[in-house]
């Protein structure tokens, strides 16, 4: 198994890379004082890239590895992965989907309830003292009651979300490229037309050149004053300055983050804002999920290279 050469283009979780050692010759590109040197000197020998982190693996950089076979990305997204090349030149690509599902989604749900109750305010309003020198926190401008929520990408991850939503009484639609046959909830062909009939949109969109900026100006006017927008998916989706001026202008009313358009750099205009919630990216965050993530790159190597298909093969759709 060691005559397998396998390339860390960048840092990755330290148990991963240990178990990857183990098995294979493993390459730690990031470690390299002269990187370009290393591949001219051994691309032949490469046979897969385990990455991760948002290391990009563009065409230009898969394609300098004549041997390549494998890409086995950390992560459910892989919108930094050129999966279709990669498709077109033969190569497999792996994501970690299933193990992140419901964490995500947790986080989602968190995320939701802190923006809308405006959870964080009001917990610095306690800590700063006002609520003995000016009193209570001032009553929140909305509620979930009643509310109508839409998904916009309504995979594994959106239907653990839905699932969720339903245990709040809340009435749900979404908008997928295609309609999903598994599933009751009020479907919209586009995405503008789901924000114009929503309270509440969730974007749990990959990334990826289909998907980026298209949650623009447009949707958050569809959106409308009242509407609070959510974010767990990939911060490219978003065009980030049209949000910001949505915010500023009372386009919309709020909004929940977990990821943005250049992490870890986040606006300054966001970052001053009170009536919106950041999260720096913690939607997978916990050592158990990583671990299992980590698990599925190797799972999915080692499968790869013993003949079989991996079992985490990725199908390049949008979502």
């Amino acid at each position: 198994m060691k005559t397998v050469d396998i390339l860390a283009p960048g840092p990755m979780m330290p148990m991963v890379l240990e178990k990857l050692a183990e098995q294979f010759t493993l390459h730690r590109l990031w470690e390299m004082d002269d990187k370009d040197g290393f591949i001219k000197a051994n691309a032949h020998t490469i046979r897969g890239l385990a990455t991760g982190g948002h290391v990009k693996c563009d065409a230009a950089f898969m394609g300098q590895f004549p041997h390549l076979e494998i890409i086995a990305n950390f992560g459910v997204g892989y919108d930094s992965v050129d999966a279709k090349w990669a498709g077109q030149h033969g190569l497999v690509v792996t994501n970690t989907p299933d193990v992140l599902t419901e964490e995500v989604a947790d986080t989602c749900l968190g995320l939701l309830l802190m923006t809308v109750k405006e959870m964080p305010q009001s917990e610095r309003w306690l800590r700063d003292g006002k609520w003995v020198s000016k009193g209570p926190y001032p009553l929140t401008h909305t509620t979930l009651r009643g509310k109508k929520i839409g998904i916009f990408g309504l995979g594994r991850i959106g239907k653990a979300i839905a699932r969720r939503l339903e245990a709040f009484g809340l009435e749900i639609s979404y908008h997928n490229r295609r309609r999903a046959d598994d599933v009751s909830y009020a479907y919209h062909d586009t995405l503008a037309g789901l924000a114009s009939a929503v309270d509440i949109l969730i974007s749990v969109a990959p990334g990826g050149p289909e998907t980026h900026h298209i949650i623009n100006a447009d949707i958050f006017k569809a959106l409308g004053p009242k509407g609070i927008f959510i974010n767990i998916g990939r911060g490219s989706a978003v065009d980030e300055k049209a949000m910001v001026a949505a915010l500023q202008n009372k386009t919309i009313w709020s909004a929940g983050l977990d990821v943005f358009e250049n992490e870890p750099s986040v606006p300054a205009e966001l970052i001053g804002m009170e009536n919106i919630v950041l999260l720096p990216h913690i939607g997978s965050a916990t050592h158990q999920g990583r671990d299992a993530m980590g698990e599925k790159v190797i799972v999915n190597i080692k499968s790869f290279v013993d003949g079989h298909t991996p079992p985490d093969k990725v199908v390049h759709t949008i979502f």
